[in-house]
């Protein structure tokens, strides 16, 4: 499989490194069923490469893990993984102890939460996946009403809370919606095209929202993603999206289908780039996902292998030091202090930590992740 994939040559295209394979059971239970085999835990591993003497935080848990069962949550200090400190694991660069291979796999993890040190035991189970965590209605300084929401993964499972979270918004007569896309890897372009809709309005129904192209010998498959209209869509002319590298593939197509219709304000880091997505094929247990085709927006924009950047003002460090909704949250207080001043307030020393994490080039999926455009 390796050795059938494009290895550069072309300038406007990089070489490709986002296909792979996995099995269809693990693509099947995480596409179609939204579940997945794992603990749930997710460190700022990328934050802190190259550098050991720096603490390993915990940045994400799955709120229906076992990580989550265990008390672990964001911020925490991992010491040890079955042993092993922090800074052997920074040092090797390798989490994948994190992706356990059956059911029952254990984890002994210390960790600091607070000032005070615990031990755990962590079992690997499957799990239901909650790809839209949180969603809520803050305020800015001077009072505006944003809606704001984590999307982690675009499954089909979003949909529903999707649908409340934006009837929720409207409800509360939010004018201005944060997308906190910061973890997002992507998905389904049907998720990725659904939350588009609600974030644009039903008077942009029947617009571009992305075109799908293939190469030179499938031109018949070349298709039109467009807005549809809902309900409880909210309209915005504005919208904030908290981005980082992680954000990747399908949330990067949020963003590029939404920049010809509405101001598109990012607030965090760069995104990974990858304007590229899969048709997966499976035979025999074994799904490969090879790049299948490119996106463009209703501009014939596309093709972004850098990825988006934040305005300087706007480029800033992950906060671990809150929960994900918290107002005072370094991203989302970026984008509370936008909506009233034109600017997130981020000093140089919060861009030069932003660019420090920065890898360039680099597949930034990570244990139990996936960066995923599936066309469908």
């Amino acid at each position: 499989f390796d050795a059938l994939l494009y290895k550069g040559g072309n300038a406007a295209f990089p070489a490709d490194r986002w296909s792979y394979t996995q099995s269809t059971a693990e693509y099947d239970r995480f596409y179609g069923d939204g579940q997945t085999l794992g603990y749930g835990l997710f460190v700022a591993g990328l934050e802190v490469e190259g550098h050991p003497e720096q603490p390993l935080r915990v940045r994400y848990i799955e709120p229906l893990s076992p990580a989550a069962a265990a008390g672990i949550v964001r911020g925490d200090t991992i010491v040890s993984i079955n042993a092993r400190t922090s800074a052997e694991l920074i040092t090797a660069n390798d989490y994948s102890v994190l992706t356990p291979a059956n059911a029952g796999d254990t984890l002994h993890i210390v960790f600091s939460h607070a000032g005070v040190t615990r031990s755990v035991d962590v079992a690997a189970s499957v799990y239901a996946l909650k790809p839209l965590p949180t969603s809520t209605v803050v305020s800015s300084p001077s009072g505006r009403k944003m809606g704001y929401l984590v999307l982690k993964d675009f499954l089909s499972q979003a949909l529903g809370p999707m649908d409340n979270a934006f009837a929720q918004f409207k409800a509360a007569g939010a004018s201005e919606l944060v997308l906190d896309l910061r973890y997002n890897g992507g998905g389904l372009v049907s998720v990725a095209s659904a939350l588009g809709s609600y974030a644009a309005g039903s008077s942009h129904s029947g617009q571009v929202f992305a075109t799908l192209l293939y190469n030179d010998k499938h031109q018949d498959s070349n298709s039109v993603n467009r807005f549809a209209s809902y309900a409880s869509a909210l309209g915005v002319s504005r919208v904030f999206v908290l981005a980082g590298q992680r954000t990747c593939s399908a949330s990067e197509l949020v963003v590029n289908g939404l920049r010809p219709i509405v101001n598109v304000v990012l607030v965090g880091d760069t995104t990974c780039g990858k304007p590229v997505g899969f048709v997966p094929a499976s035979s025999c247990g074994t799904t490969f996902s090879a790049v299948n085709f490119e996106t463009a927006n209703a501009n014939n924009e596309g093709r972004y292998f850098d990825g988006f950047n934040p305005s300087s003002t706007c480029s800033i460090a992950d906060d671990l030091d809150h929960p994900l909704g918290d107002v005072n949250e370094a991203l989302l207080q970026g984008a509370r202090l936008y909506a009233d001043f034109g600017t997130c307030g981020g000093s140089a020393a919060a861009r030069e930590t932003a660019q420090a994490v920065r890898k360039p080039g680099k597949r930034t999926t990570e244990a139990g992740e996936h960066q995923g455009m599936i066309g469908r």
